[in-house]
């Protein structure tokens, strides 16, 4: 294949995305962008790191309309304002080189882009609270809290601004159970599918 190309990751929360993405970044010799296209944001648009990240991966709040409708839209970063200078960060990176990108419904704000495969990584309830629990040496309880906070805020987000359905295996081209191989293998096999699909 010639050009660049683009992976995207939506993820549940506690499924390893984030590592798997990063893993598979590795694996190819390709930039990664998650938190990086926070600052990525804020070094374009001049706007606080800080208030970029409070928009991060939510949708539109009815005080987001309120303010705007009240105070004008130049002076309020609200999600909605986050989501245009979000996707045309998106848009430039994939532009500029090949890359992995996780969240942020880059699925669909590259929907055009001639190399782009679209993966939504998942796993057993067990499986994510266990890994939440180490990775943040939290409680059992606390973890499922995180757990049902983080997965309904990206589904609300990523079905707000796209007209497709966060999590369902028809808005993916590979949707893929990390508990069956664990992160390492999961990031593996998804390269042997990626270097198949976009014959690498």
């Amino acid at each position: 294949m010639d050009g660049k190309y683009v992976i995207t990751i939506g993820r549940e929360f506690g499924s390893g995305g984030r590592q798997i993405g990063h893993r598979l970044a590795e694996l190819l010799n390709i930039a990664y962008y998650d938190k990086e296209l926070i600052e990525e944001a804020s070094r374009r648009s001049g706007v606080s790191r800080d208030f970029i990240e409070r928009a991060d991966e939510k949708a539109p709040s009815l005080l987001d309309y309120a303010l705007l409708s009240g105070f004008g839209s130049e002076n309020i970063l609200s999600s909605g304002n986050f989501y245009v200078l979000q996707t045309n960060v998106i848009l430039s990176v994939a532009g500029e080189r090949s890359c992995v990108i996780v969240g942020r419904s880059a699925d669909y704000i590259l929907r055009n882009h001639p190399n782009c495969i679209n993966l939504f990584i998942h796993a057993p309830k067990d499986f994510r609270r266990s890994q939440i629990t180490q990775r943040l040496k939290i409680t059992k309880e606390e973890a499922e809290e995180m757990m049902e906070k983080n997965d309904k805020t990206r589904a609300k987000f990523y079905n707000f601004y796209t007209d497709k359905t966060w999590g369902a295996s028809a808005s993916y081209h590979l949707s893929v159970d990390s508990s069956k191989l664990g992160l390492e293998e999961t990031a593996r096999y998804i390269k042997g599918f990626i270097d198949k699909a976009l014959n690498l």
